[in-house]
């Protein structure tokens, strides 16, 4: 097996049992692809090199998936699941919906610190014209998380209208602002003339930044610019 493979051949473990060794398998191959996919993108990512890297034939891969796209699918699936636990936990239900909001800003801002090549994956649906449209399944199921976590935000600030902290406005508007200024923020970092134009680290700009949109929320209803 080559060097950089994933992990040794699960059907050489004696103490692994028939599913287990088959659990074993797909989780390899969804290491691996998500290694190739994150590095290459979906439309060059090279199955054979997917299949090498997991320690498999490639016609095993055929065993667990239909084609690239559903093996992709399967990637975002498992990442989204655990984005989504990781999401709701950083929820407390005592928080005020100020600091519901700011625990929610944090919490994202940590997990791309610390899982930057989580967001490239769902990034490509934002560059279809240049890497090529992605399979609709796999469109659908990027959109499923983003509206998941757009809900999530929203009835936060649903609440915060609710308890008089927050100015009345269109709850689910705010929360796509919030979450686009998010996105925009933290893909400056991956350009050097953005983090040049930023005039200071990701971290505090991030944190101004969302600061600035809960303070606008805050203000009385009817208030305008003066």
């Amino acid at each position: 097996m080559s060097s950089r493979g994933v992990a040794s051949d699960p059907r050489r473990s004696p103490g692994l049992g028939r599913e287990e060794k088959k659990a074993e398998v797909r989780r390899r191959i969804l290491e691996a692809s998500k290694e190739i996919f994150f590095r290459d993108g979906f439309m060059d990512a090279n199955l054979d090199e997917i299949a090498e890297l997991a320690g498999v034939a490639k016609g095993t891969l055929y065993r667990y998936f239909d084609n690239k796209a559903q093996i992709y699918l399967a990637v975002l699936s498992r990442k989204a699941r655990r984005f989504e636990k990781k999401l709701q936990d950083s929820l407390d239900p005592q928080a005020t919906p100020i600091e519901a909001l700011m625990r929610v800003s944090r919490f994202y801002f940590q997990h791309y610190v610390e899982n930057p090549d989580y967001f490239q994956i769902f990034w490509a649906i934002e560059n279809q014209a240049v890497i090529g449209e992605l399979p609709p399944e796999v469109v659908d199921e990027v959109v499923r998380l983003w509206e998941e976590s757009l809900g999530i935000l929203a009835g936060i600030i649903e609440r915060g209208i609710e308890q008089g902290v927050f100015a009345p406005c269109d709850a689910w508007e705010v929360a796509g602002i919030l979450w686009t200024l998010a996105n925009a923020i933290i893909r400056t970092e991956r350009s050097s003339a953005h983090r040049g134009l930023r005039r200071s680290a990701l971290e505090p700009f991030f944190d101004d930044a969302i600061a600035l949109v809960v303070r606008g929320l805050t203000q009385p209803a009817g208030r305008g610019p003066q």
